[in-house]
């Protein structure tokens, strides 16, 4: 198949606010050894895409400087050694960068087929938020059935992927919400207790949830004041997992209450590790996943789609509010 020698990407022009992100041409890339070329026909949005376009989450050594961490779409071009892939495969990727493009250079660890029944907006919201979620609540956090675990942000990206994920594993959910339709969206995936966080106080919301037991897991991307809030609702050898600092980075806390209770505070990102890992995460999530994607009981909630040359318009509209996932378009989203 010939491939055009000049794509559309969305730069950064700066670092700033929306305005910022402005469509340039670039040359298409061709791929090397062990990685996969796609023609991108969707890509997530992403909080570490609002931090990239605002300075504070560079890109790492040797990807694009342009946002972009998953995208869907087909097989372009395969590099040397590459197998498992062929051209005209319907794939979707997790990227270090450079998503936010009409083509995509993918590691081949880091691909997975889009499942049955899903079009390509829909599997362009997943690489990231699944990947994350499966990590830190199944594979670091331990989660198991019978459980109560806790997600602030329910409504996010992350949020909805947890509460979904959790609930069809069999663990009680809690969340935080910022309205009173964002609790009522997270009920409707799965949340037995969404808490409007403007109307009360989670930590006393939860004090008498599932007879007052306590939290097993929580998974926050808030941070500043909200660990000390996780610390007092957490159950006896509970776990936090901190996977972003929307409300700071640092936070004061009282350790005795984490000996006592020995619990486990941790963390991760994703974006920075090894090819290999993220391989073997790709394999992990593709066994236990896929086979609830392909029988719809999980299914990436999309918010709004945008085409691509209106990025700076989905960044204005994730700055403000959303309830699922935000969708980059590029030519034909269905197929």
């Amino acid at each position: 198949m010939t491939q055009p020698d000049r794509m559309t990407i969305i730069a950064l022009d700066g670092h700033g606010g929306p305005e910022v992100l402005v469509p340039r041409e670039a040359r298409v890339p061709s791929p090397g050894a062990g990685e996969v070329l796609i023609a991108v026909r969707a890509a997530g949005v992403n909080r570490p895409d609002v931090l990239q376009r605002m300075g504070a989450y560079p890109p790492p050594l040797g990807a694009p400087d342009w946002p972009g961490l998953e995208v869907a779409g087909t097989v372009a071009a395969v590099g040397p050694g590459v197998e498992r892939w062929r051209e005209g495969d319907r794939v979707m990727a997790l990227l270090a960068g450079g998503g936010y493009a009409e083509y995509a250079l993918a590691d081949a660890g880091s691909i997975l087929h889009v499942p049955e029944g899903l079009g390509f907006v829909e599997a362009a919201a997943i690489p990231e938020t699944f990947l994350t979620v499966w990590h830190n609540v199944f594979q670091r956090g331990g989660l198991r059935q019978g459980e109560t675990f806790l997600v602030h942000g329910g409504t996010s990206g992350i949020g909805t992927t947890a509460i979904q994920l959790v609930h069809a594993f069999g663990a009680h959910v809690a969340t935080t919400v910022g309205s009173a339709d964002k609790a009522e969206a997270a009920r409707r995936l799965g949340a037995d207790l969404a808490v409007n966080y403007r109307a009360e106080d989670f930590v006393a919301a939860l004090k008498g949830w599932q007879g007052g037991r306590g939290v097993d897991l929580t998974l926050d991307m808030i941070g500043g004041d909200y660990l000390a809030g996780n610390v007092e609702v957490a159950a006896v050898d509970g776990r936090i997992v901190q996977i972003a600092h929307l409300n700071g980075r640092k936070a004061e806390v009282d350790l005795f209450a984490i000996m006592r209770k020995r619990l486990t505070l941790t963390g991760s990102t994703l974006r920075a590790r090894d090819k290999a890992f993220k391989a073997a995460l790709v394999a992990d999530l593709e066994a236990k996943v896929w086979p609830l994607l392909r029988e719809g009981h999980v299914k990436p909630l999309i918010d709004t789609t945008y085409p691509l040359d209106r990025a700076s318009e989905a960044h204005a509209h994730m700055d403000v509010d959303h309830i699922g996932k935000i969708v980059l378009v590029t030519g034909a989203a269905k197929g």
